[in-house]
C-alpha cells in the first residue's frame, strides 16, 4: 500500500470534509490541505500563464496576426500522430473562426518520415505558401528550415521536442524545452503549445481591433482537441495540463466536434468519457491513419463540419486500426522472439533493448517499442530497415530515462542521421552500419542501471468487492484526470474467490470476484496482462489477491463498474 502521513490525511479530511480514501489518494500524490481544493477543481483561468513568457511568442503572434488581418496564404505542417493532428486542427479551426483559410500538410510516415522535408516545403512554396507554421515537429529540422529561409519562406515552429545541435534558423521557435525559455511549460504536449499560441494571437488581434464588428473566437470550444492531444501524447497531467484535460472533457461531452463524436461511435466509447476513452479508444484510431493508412485523414476528421464526412472518415480510420493491429502483431512477435532467444542463451539483457528488422512496417514500431518496454522494463528502440539499409526507429522509455535527451545526444555526436523526441518517446533515423556505434553509446550512457529488481505496485486502496461500486468510482474521479504523472488509482482486492471464469476474444479472461461478505464484482484481464496472471484466474480454486483498476461500465446505458485486473497472486 502507498504509505501516507496520517496527519496529512487527517488535515485533508478535517479541512475539506472528504472521505478517508479520497484524502489518502491526495496525500499519496503530494497534495496538502492548502492546495487540495485547487487540485480537485483545476481552472484554466488560474493555471494559464501569460503566453508572452514563452520565448519568441510575441514575435510569432505579431507575424500571425498580420497574416490574418491581411488574409495572407498560410499553411500548417503537422506531424502524423494525434498530437500533430489535434495541433493542426486547432489552428485550422481558429483560422476559420476568423473568416480565413489555412492549408495543411501532413507527411506520409513511410515515404517522407517524421518532420519537415525539403520536397514538401518546396511544393508549398510553389503553391504560394511563403508563411508556414510547423506543429509537433521542426525543432530538429535544421537543414530543411535553413533551405526554406533561403527560398524566402518564413517558418514558425510550435513544438515540444528536445532540442539538439543548436536551434534551427527559422522565423520563430516556440518550444518550452529550449534552454532560453523560462515559462516552466516543458510538460506541455505540442497541442498545448499550439493553444498557447492561439491565446497570445487572440489577445493581439483583439488589441489591434480585428474583432470590431465580428465575433471573437471562443478558445474554450477548442479544448476538446487540446485534451485529446494531451492525453494521447502521454505528457504529465500536472499544472495547466490538468485543466486542459478536465475542461476539454466537458467540452467533448457537449458534442461540438462532429469528427470526435463519429470516432466515439465507431470505437463504441460508451457513457461519460474520460482519459481511458481518449487514450485507448479514440487516440489509436486517429493514429492509425498515419501508421498504416492516409496520414491526413485524422486531421480531416477533426476539422470537418459535415456529419456525412465525419462518419466516413471515422469508418476509414476504424478500418485502418484493424489493419494496424494485424501488422503490429506480426512485428511484435518477431521482435519478442529475438529478445527471448537472447535470454535463452543465458545472456543478461543490457539496460536497453534495441531490435530491428528488414521490411518491418514503420507505422507500428512505436507501439511495439511500447510493448517491449512494458514487458522488459527498459528503454526500447525498434527499427525498421528498408532495402537500402536506412532505418526508421521509434523509442519508448521508462520513467527514469529521458529518451529524448538520449537521442538528442546521439544526434549531437553524429552517431545517427537524425532524431528527436521527449522524455518518454522519441524517433531515430540511422544507417545499418551506424548500429554498433549507437548501441555502444546507449550502453555507456545508461551504464548499469538497476532495471531488473522486482517492480513495486503502488496501491491506493484495499477494498472488498462489495465496496467497489459505482459511487466509489465516481468519488475517485475527483482526483483525475488520470494519466502520465497522475496514475489511475490501483486497488487491491484481498483474498477473493474467482468464479465463473471464461476466456473471451483473443486471450482475454472474464470472471467474477466474490468476497467473503457476499459482494460480487465483474472483472476482466486483457491479453496484455501477463499470461501467468490470466492462467491463475482460469485455474485457481483457492483465494487470490487481485490488483487492478476500477472502471465504469456504461455498456447499453447501464451505470455499473467492472474491475480491470493488472496483477494477481495466491492468497
Amino acid at each position: 500500500m502507498q504509505e501516507n502521513d496520517d496527519r496529512q490525511v487527517l488535515s485533508l479530511s478535517q479541512r475539506l470534509g472528504l472521505p478517508d480514501l479520497l484524502c489518502r489518494m491526495l496525500a499519496s500524490r503530494g497534495i496538502d490541505a492548502a492546495h487540495a481544493e485547487a487540485y480537485l477543481d483545476p481552472k484554466l483561468r488560474d493555471l494559464l500563464i501569460d503566453p508572452s513568457l514563452m520565448t519568441d511568442m510575441d514575435k510569432a503572434t505579431a507575424r500571425l496576426a498580420k497574416a490574418i488581418i491581411e488574409d495572407e496564404p498560410i499553411a500548417v505542417f503537422g506531424d502524423y500522430d494525434v498530437d500533430g493532428a489535434t495541433s493542426s486542427s486547432l489552428l485550422i479551426r481558429y483560422w476559420r473562426a476568423c473568416g480565413r483559410d489555412m492549408q495543411f500538410y501532413i507527411p506520409d510516415r513511410t515515404k517522407e518520415g517524421y518532420g519537415p522535408n525539403d520536397a514538401a516545403f518546396q511544393k508549398l512554396h510553389d503553391d504560394g505558401y511563403k508563411l508556414l507554421i510547423t506543429v509537433d515537429c521542426g525543432t530538429m529540422a535544421h537543414d530543411v528550415l535553413a533551405n526554406a529561409k533561403a527560398r524566402g519562406q518564413e517558418v514558425i515552429v510550435a513544438d515540444h521536442h528536445q532540442t539538439g545541435g543548436g536551434l534551427p534558423d527559422c522565423f520563430a521557435l516556440i518550444n518550452p524545452r529550449r534552454a532560453d525559455d523560462e515559462s516552466g511549460l516543458g510538460h506541455l504536449a505540442a497541442v498545448g503549445v499550439t493553444f498557447m499560441v492561439l491565446v497570445g494571437l487572440n489577445r493581439r488581434l483583439r488589441q489591434q481591433g480585428f474583432f470590431a464588428g465580428r465575433d471573437e473566437p471562443d478558445l474554450t470550444h477548442l479544448l476538446d482537441l487540446v485534451a485529446l492531444g494531451t492525453v494521447c501524447d502521454v505528457v504529465p497531467l500536472e499544472g495547466v495540463n490538468r485543466a486542459f484535460v478536465r475542461q476539454g472533457l466537458s467540452i467533448m461531452q457537449q458534442g461540438r466536434n462532429l469528427g470526435v463524436q463519429a470516432l466515439g461511435k465507431v470505437a463504441r466509447a460508451e457513457g461519460v468519457w474520460g482519459t481511458y476513452q481518449l487514450g485507448f479508444q479514440l487516440g489509436p484510431r486517429v493514429n492509425a491513419g498515419g501508421r498504416v493508412g492516409q496520414a491526413e485523414i485524422g486531421t480531416r476528421l477533426l476539422i470537418t463540419e459535415s456529419s456525412d464526412e465525419a462518419t466516413g472518415f471515422a469508418a476509414r480510420l476504424d478500418d485502418f486500426n484493424t489493419q494496424r493491429r494485424s501488422i503490429e502483431s506480426d512485428v511484435q512477435d518477431a521482435a519478442m522472439r529475438k529478445v527471448e532467444k537472447m535470454l535463452e542463451t543465458g545472456n543478461a539483457l543490457p539496460p536497453y533493448i534495441l531490435q530491428g528488422g528488414d521490411g518491418w512496417h514503420a507505422g507500428v514500431i512505436g507501439i511495439v517499442a511500447g510493448r517491449l518496454k512494458d514487458k522488459y522494463n527498459r528503454p526500447c528502440f525498434v527499427i525498421a530497415f528498408d532495402d537500402t539499409g536506412l532505418g526508421k526507429g521509434s523509442a519508448r522509455s521508462v520513467s527514469s530515462v529521458d529518451v529524448g535527451k538520449l537521442v538528442a545526444g546521439a544526434v549531437d555526436e553524429k552517431l545517427i542521421e537524425g532524431g528527436g523526441g521527449h522524455a518518454m518517446a522519441a524517433g531515430v533515423t540511422l544507417h545499418r552500419d551506424q548500429l554498433p556505434g549507437f548501441e555502444a553509446y546507449l550502453g555507456e550512457a545508461l551504464g548499469t542501471m538497476a532495471l531488473d529488481a522486482p517492480r513495486q505496485l503502488r496501491l491506493d486502496a484495499s477494498l472488498t468487492p462489495q465496496a467497489a461500486n459505482r459511487e466509489l468510482w465516481e468519488m475517485m474521479q475527483q482526483v483525475g484526470p488520470f494519466g502520465a504523472g497522475n496514475p489511475e488509482p490501483r486497488i487491491v482486492l484481498p483474498a477473493v474467490k474467482v468464479v465463473n471464469q471464461s476466456v473471451v476474444g483473443d486471450g482475454h479472461v472474464r470472471c467474477i470476484l466474490a468476497g467473503e461478505g457476499g459482494g460480487r464484482l465483474k472483472a476482466m484481464a486483457f491479453a496484455s496482462v501477463p499470461e501467468e496472471v490470466r492462467m491463475l484466474l482460469q485455474t485457481t480454486r483457492g483465494l487470490v489477491h487481485i490488483a487492478g483498476f476500477l472502471r465504469a461500465d456504461d455498456w447499453n446505458g447501464r451505470r455499473d463498474v467492472q474491475f480491470m485486473v493488472h496483477d494477481a497472486a495466491p492468497a
